[in-house]
């Protein structure tokens, strides 16, 4: 897979993406491409309509930004368009957290000196 540099103006998002991104969380998304880069791409189809990354669009243009990594993924029917759109976040969802591994590595990053704020 090729990841391009899109302007965001041709990038269309999915008109009926059911995922809901609140301001605070556009500005987290935002703080860690700041922070880290833009290190995840966004998805789209071949009309440059957003498949994954409705999020990362929204942090791109809350950072004046004027293009985007995007992957593009050709040859998906409508239908799995539609299901991929859903789920790349719903499986994302099912997951958990070890919680032990987790602290252990938020109290590394913070002796670090790390803003723990980039992690949402």
């Amino acid at each position: 897979m090729e990841t391009k540099e899109i302007n965001l103006e041709n990038l269309k998002p999915y008109k009926n993406n059911p995922r809901v991104h609140s301001k605070e969380q556009i500005i987290q998304i935002a703080n860690s491409i700041n922070e880290l880069g833009f290190l995840n791409p966004i998805l789209t189809d071949e009309n440059n309509m957003i498949l994954a990354g409705h999020g990362r669009f929204m942090a791109a243009v809350h950072l004046n930004l004027d293009v985007a990594p995007v992957i593009q993924i050709d040859g998906l029917t409508e239908a799995q368009k539609k299901a991929f759109v859903i789920a790349d976040n719903k499986i994302a969802m099912n997951s958990t957290w070890d919680q032990n591994s987790l602290w252990n590595e938020i109290r590394e990053l913070n002796v670090l000196g790390f803003d723990l704020n980039i992690l949402g």
